[in-house]
């Protein structure tokens, strides 16, 4: 079974990314209200943006979290995310900025990374990216949608620190691939993360990835 998508979320009016049900939207805001929390250290006040030309990832299972942790005034905060798993995954091009406003005597500094290119892609293990909003093409190979979280066996499971619901929703596959990624999250978690070709350099202003 395949299935394609194409679409985007917003923290504001929370869906599951990259499901082509409105079924499935109204089961993650079940495991919300249930308790289920993703990262398992406190985020930074500060979400980043990544692009990439293409990722392809096997033994796919997502769930609904809450993110917790600071804004930039140390105020503590929270942020409503869709954790997607992915047992290993190859990225090809990516880009990942973060934009820190208001540096005493500089102002607003951006930070870009960039690996994957010239034909070698980013590869990771047991990778858990918390997504607060994605915009791309997706395919899916033999894909279960209400899976409970606790049950599903394609993916690397609900990862080691989350107060994750193991009966709230979930939904699995056997790999994933998303072309023209577009995305803002809030934590991402890897087992091993190789990167090759890594660039990293700060900019002044906003110099974002997209």
């Amino acid at each position: 079974m395949e299935s394609v998508a194409r679409g985007g979320t917003r923290w504001k009016r929370f869906a599951v990314v990259m499901v082509p049900t409105v079924a499935a939207t109204a089961a993650i805001g079940v495991a919300l209200s249930q308790g289920a929390l993703a990262a398992s250290f406190a985020v930074s006040g500060q979400s980043f943006k990544v692009s990439a030309d293409k990722l392809v990832g096997s033994g796919f299972v997502q769930y609904g979290g809450v993110d917790t942790g600071y804004d930039l005034k140390g105020n503590k905060a929270a942020h409503p995310v869709a954790i997607s798993a992915f047992k290993t995954a190859t990225i090809n091009n990516m880009c990942q900025s973060v934009v820190t406003p208001d540096v005493p005597l500089i102002g607003t500094i951006s930070l870009q990374l960039k690996a994957g290119t010239g034909g070698t892609p980013v590869e990771a293990e047991n990778l858990y990216i918390d997504v607060a909003q994605l915009d791309a093409d997706a395919e899916f190979k033999n894909i279960n949608i209400g899976v409970a979280a606790g049950e599903s066996t394609k993916g690397p499971g609900i990862k080691k620190g989350d107060q994750a619901n193991p009966y709230g929703f979930s939904q699995e596959a056997d790999s994933a691939t998303l072309k023209n990624v577009k995305q803002t999250a809030w934590a991402t978690t890897a087992g091993t993360f190789k990167l090759s070709g890594l660039s990293m350099k700060l900019h002044k202003g906003v110099k974002e990835c997209y």
